[in-house]
């Protein structure tokens, strides 16, 4: 991925942006001509105010005044109207893009490769899909059509000035070119400026997403003062960040207000002498003290505009960074709505996480449709590495995994994954109900299935007493149940997806002994009919697999039945069943 640039005028990054208007071109072009339409208004109502005090104030002219004053009257309404609808097309067309730029982020983020979350922290997408995309509707809203308005709008008072008076314009103007000098020191120190700002929120967000999400661990190990003394430091930094685009402003600000009055002042000495000269009108001192204002006024706003853009193609940068990130899993399989009988064969698998450390080592096993193994080894033998291969959530690096005679690469990805259901040990429920959290929103489940499948694992009960039963919501990562209440759910929810391929990883590892019966029976009536994996730590799980496969370091060191591998001295299984036996007695 490319280093962010910062540019406020890239207009590569500029046509990408706008890629996302063509949907609503004609709120565009409407919204422009009225931007347009809006920078001639402000100028011609000058000439109308200099016309009306030369030509009818000053020969007492009363009938032509009042007739001035309604045309008057009615360019400024004509203003007003127009300026209401601008506004509000403006802000419709940067809402309407950065809502669709928003669903394609999250589309896009929800189909990427795990590997890019273990590299990619949370915080920072989040910032990406939130308040980087405010900051891009307001190159909509605030940004490039107030700039082009502002623009033109200060072509046009040069050209009225010059067309009222040359002479006093080329005086009024002398500033001008100091103007431009100093708008471009701010430019350059803004973008910098901006570009911190935007690091510094994206640091903001990581740490508080990340802290607030472990803010258990944090106060078991009594760490609250030390972590708020980290945010401490980080939020000086984003303060810090945010004070240099205030110090921008504080000298851009006061500079052009110092030029502004250089520019009446001329406008006074060289105007008052041409008036005494009778070379000056009144009405033409008048409309250029107005001119000068419309002249510096937009100067003075173009500062904040640019600060929007600038913030927002910042924004869009960052935004841009994801969308184009290519972290998928390849689907190139054209097998689709399979009905697999569920027979596994690894053959000479090697797999790394870092493409590096190789976590399987040459694993080669065959699992029989209908068949029950389990997979045991120490913490870090690549237990659960094997069905994250298998489900093809990370890519294997050599070998070939085969699903009823057939590459899983040669599968569609989604009908794979929805053959394969997998109950973690780190049990996941999301911030809704019960029956939400099982059913995932699928209308092809009904409640009755739900209640029916909570029968069975023997979940029924727990769930009837809670209020609300399946409708009690469960909280952010399912807070109100205990460990063991979360893992029968998943169960609920591996039961009514109704998989062909089971795999429970440590499904029983952090519960307690009444809730790991209930789990038992559970499995049985999960496993009953399927091709199950079963990966375990306790191995009192696995007594009734057709076939154990232990693993260390990465590689298969035993594999047979229960039986068989018992009768192995100082095998690896035997060992490791002795130590947790003696645990057990103990």
């Amino acid at each position: 991925m490319s280093e962010l640039t910062g540019k406020a005028f890239d207009l590569k990054l500029f046509k990408r942006v706008f890629g996302f208007v063509k949907a609503y071109q004609k709120a565009f072009y409407f919204t422009a001509i009225l931007t347009i339409a809006m920078s001639f208004l402000a100028p011609i109502r000058t000439l109308l105010i200099q016309k009306t005090l030369d030509d009818y104030i000053q020969v007492g002219n009363e009938q032509g005044l009042v007739i001035m004053c309604l045309i008057i009257l009615g360019v400024l309404v004509l203003s007003a109207v127009f300026q209401f609808i601008q506004t509000y097309l403006a802000n419709y067309l940067g809402e309407a893009v950065i809502r669709d730029m928003r669903v394609n982020a999250y589309h896009k983020i929800i189909n990427y490769k795990l590997r890019f979350f273990d590299q990619t922290p949370i915080g920072s997408l989040v910032t990406r899909v939130t308040s980087d995309m405010q900051a891009i509707s307001e190159i909509f809203s605030s940004g490039i059509l107030i700039i082009i308005s502002d623009l033109l709008q200060l072509i046009l008072v040069v050209v009225t000035m010059m067309y009222i008076n040359v002479e006093l314009t080329l005086i009024t103007i002398i500033p001008i070119p100091l103007l431009i000098w100093a708008t471009n020191i701010f430019k350059n120190k803004i973008k910098l400026a901006f570009q911190e700002v935007r690091k510094e929120v994206s640091r903001l967000n990581v740490f508080v997403q990340e802290h607030v999400s472990g803010m258990s661990l944090v106060q078991v190990f009594n760490r609250q003062q030390k972590e708020f003394e980290k945010f401490k430091k980080i939020n000086e930094s984003h303060k810090a960040a945010h004070i240099k685009t205030v110090w921008a402003n504080s000298i851009f600000f006061p500079v052009v207000e110092i030029l502004s009055a250089l520019s009446l002042a001329l406008l006074v000495w060289w105007g008052t002498k041409g008036a005494l000269q009778g070379k000056i009108t009144q009405g033409e001192i008048l409309a250029f003290i107005l001119l000068i204002h419309m002249l510096f006024r937009p100067i003075r706003q173009l500062a904040d505009r640019f600060n929007t853009l600038q913030m927002g193609m910042v924004a869009a940068e960052r935004v841009f960074k994801v969308l184009d990130e290519n972290a998928y899993i390849e689907d190139n399989g054209d097998i689709t709505h399979h009905h697999i009988k569920g027979e596994i064969s690894f053959k000479n698998v090697w797999f790394a996480y870092d493409d590096e450390t190789f976590i399987l080592k040459d694993v080669s096993f065959e699992v029989k449709p209908g068949e029950k193994i389990a997979i045991v080894g120490a913490t870090g033998a690549g237990k659960s590495s094997i069905i994250n291969i298998l489900s093809r959530f990370y890519e294997f690096d050599k070998g070939e995994i085969l699903l009823d005679g057939q590459s899983i690469r040669d599968y569609n990805l989604m009908d794979l994954r929805q053959e394969i259901g997998v109950v973690l040990q780190d049990v996941f429920l999301f911030s809704d109900s019960i029956l939400n959290n099982i059913t995932f929103g699928d209308p092809n489940i009904k409640k009755e299935d739900v209640i029916a499948a909570a029968k069975a694992v023997g979940a029924h009960d727990f769930i009837a007493r809670l209020p609300g039963g399946y409708d009690y919501n469960v909280k952010e990562r399912g807070a109100l149940l205990s460990v063991g209440q979360r893992q029968l759910i998943s169960f609920i929810r591996a039961y009514v997806f109704n998989p062909k391929i089971l795999v429970l990883d440590e499904a029983t590892s952090s519960i307690d002994t009444e809730t790991e019966e209930l789990i038992q029976q559970a499995t049985e009536k999960l496993t009953e009919g399927r091709t199950s994996i079963i990966i375990a730590h306790r191995l009192a799980t696995v007594n009734k697999a057709d076939k154990i496969i232990v693993l260390d370091q990465g590689e298969i060191v035993e594999m047979g039945t229960r039986e068989k591998l018992l009768q192995i001295e100082d095998g690896f299984f035997k060992r490791l069943h002795d130590y947790q036996f003696n645990m057990d007695e103990d």
